[in-house]
């Protein structure tokens, strides 16, 4: 399968002194869903700014690697110059544009789109695609319930007809029957032909979409592999899941020896 991104021995700094991303590789495929998971601090949203061209506005930046999209290098390109190539994003918290309506807020999104025709068009797929938005099209955006603002959030990403999605912690914040709206919400925008990468720490729920996942720690990753796989690992279930023991004993997350399960990741 060719690769759609590719994210190659990737270093990022902070403010000149913070090294951030310690060579870190990933890559999505051509129709693919790649779950990137991690705990907080582990590297994730700055991977996501680093692709997206957002790490000027938080005083970061690339000193080593490469990021490619669809054969063509961005790492040096404006956010709206990577969003006309095919790749948007949705930021974590949603970020919806509170004082405007749902319509406005897909307009908002559609911004870099010139084409009225194709803007009609991805304005009714997103439509029929999220029917409670479009049952609340006039309705203002900061009134919308966490779940209604998330799907708002990636309507707008998909009016410009992304190549690759990326989604940043959908399923923060939401209860357990928005999160499996949210994951057969995925599954349904990766079946029309767009690409996603699922950044999240709901590992349940990002591995059982995914074709492919990795897990980060301290700005690199430490292990990766079918989703599957990794769905079935004992660190992964014993550090995500909070199962321990041959009989799944449950474990208390901080319970978890992190020295011992980053000595046998690396190993």
């Amino acid at each position: 399968m060719d690769d759609m991104l590719e994210v190659a021995n990737l270093e990022v700094v902070y403010n000149e002194v913070v090294l951030v991303l310690r060579g870190l590789s990933i890559e999505v495929g051509d129709g693919q869903i790649v779950a990137l998971l991690g705990a907080n601090g582990a590297g994730k949203t700055t991977t996501t700014r680093a692709i997206s061209g957002l790490l000027d506005i938080h005083n970061g930046e690339i000193t080593k690697g490469s990021v490619t999209f669809d054969g063509e290098r961005i790492d040096e390109k404006e956010p709206s110059a990577i969003v006309r190539s095919g790749l948007t994003q949705v930021l974590e918290g949603r970020r919806v544009f509170a004082e405007l309506t749902v319509d406005e807020n897909l307009i908002a999104g559609g911004i870099t789109n010139t084409d009225r025709a194709s803007i009609a068009e991805a304005h009714e797929r997103v439509m029929t695609m999220f029917p409670v938005l479009a049952d609340r099209r006039r309705a203002t955006a900061g009134y919308l319930s966490g779940g209604e603002q998330q799907m708002l959030a990636i309507a707008r990403a998909l009016m410009v007809n992304p190549k690759l999605l990326i989604l940043d912690e959908p399923s923060l914040g939401l209860a357990p029957k928005l999160v499996a709206q949210i994951r057969d919400i995925i599954v349904d925008i990766n079946k029309a032909g767009t690409s996603v990468l699922l950044i999240e720490q709901n590992a349940v729920m990002a591995l059982s979409i995914a074709d492919y996942g990795y897990i980060m720690e301290t700005g690199k990753v430490v292990m990766d592999g079918p989703a599957s796989k990794l769905l079935g690992d004992e660190d992964v279930q014993e550090f995500y899941l909070g199962l321990h023991g041959d009989e799944g004993e449950r474990k208390s997350f901080r319970d978890v020896k992190h020295y011992k399960r980053r000595k046998r990741w690396l190993s």
